[in-house]
């Protein structure tokens, strides 16, 4: 893959929610790259506006608008960075024809099927999808437990079940997150993403009665890479909400895969499981 800045190369970012949009512009800036951005209304902060010379707005059924606008710009190479929830696209658009179009084609409705389908109308376009993180290679985990906490035996025999359970899941596309209370599968993360899931997590456990159940309160949160990940969408991300999220449902250790999961706020991540007490374990490539 080519990602010099030559001038053949005019860049794009299709811009979702959250910090990732913004870690993008900041490593394309450092490298002497403008982007022109397409930020989806409904998912985008309004604050790309103060670091984005180039930016326009267009809501999230609005294909080929976005398209118009990527080649007002000029873009022959684009990066998809940021979250759109998967339930918004089947409940709060008006797609126009020819996202009404992509999604009549699909067997079937997960997030690969979707985002690689956009991604086959970009290229049809003459637009190359970039590897999200190409910008952001410092963030990706490395292979140990990056916390001052190791996790527990009771911990690792949870990473391990979960891991299995998350593997099978993944491979039909239906989440990356499972979380795990004393080798017992309490969630599992379908549409409502990993934040979500961890909270329906806790509330279960809020919910066991008595101080002498036979589950352990403490989770164990588990977050995969798909097999052969893609690493153009859906890239796994974990940022400080997803630690303040885990200590408020009682979880006291996070898997996640080596070189295939973004820490987001870089080492804000790993001082606030610290400051949790939360232990951060990443295991090796399992693409």
């Amino acid at each position: 893959m080519t990602t010099s800045n030559s001038s053949s190369n005019s860049w794009g970012l299709i811009a979702g929610n959250g910090r990732f949009p913004f870690l993008v512009l900041e490593g394309a800036r450092s490298q002497g790259i403008e982007m022109a951005v397409i930020a989806i209304r409904e998912e985008a902060s309004p604050a790309l506006e103060k670091i984005a010379s180039r930016l326009h707005w267009v809501s999230l059924g609005e294909l080929s608008r976005a398209l118009e606008l990527l080649h007002e710009e000029g873009v022959n190479r684009a990066v998809m960075a940021g979250q759109v929830k998967h339930n918004k696209i089947f409940s709060s658009i008006r797609p126009d024809w020819k996202l009404a179009k992509l999604l009549l084609s699909l067997t079937t409705r997960n997030t690969d099927s979707l985002l690689g389908a956009v991604a086959k109308v970009l290229r049809d376009e003459g637009i190359t999808l970039e590897k999200s993180t190409w910008l952001l290679e410092p963030l990706l985990v490395k292979a140990a437990v990056v916390t001052r906490c190791q996790p527990t035996e009771q911990e690792q025999k949870n990473i391990e079940y979960g891991q299995a359970v998350a593997r099978q899941l993944a491979q039909h596309d239906i989440g990356q997150t499972v979380v795990i209370a004393e080798s017992a599968c309490v969630a599992v993360e379908a549409m409502e993403g990993t934040d979500a899931t961890i909270e329906r997590a806790g509330q279960i456990m809020r919910s066991l009665h008595g101080d002498a159940s036979t589950l352990s309160r403490d989770l164990t949160v588990v977050k995969i890479a798909k097999p052969n990940q893609d690493m153009r969408f859906d890239v796994p991300v974990i940022g400080v909400k997803t630690i303040k999220v885990m200590q408020s449902a009682g979880a006291t250790c996070l898997a996640v895969d080596a070189g295939k999961c973004l820490l987001l706020d870089g080492d804000k991540v790993i001082d606030a499981a610290n400051a949790a007490g939360i232990a951060i374990a990443a295991g090796g490539d399992h693409s």
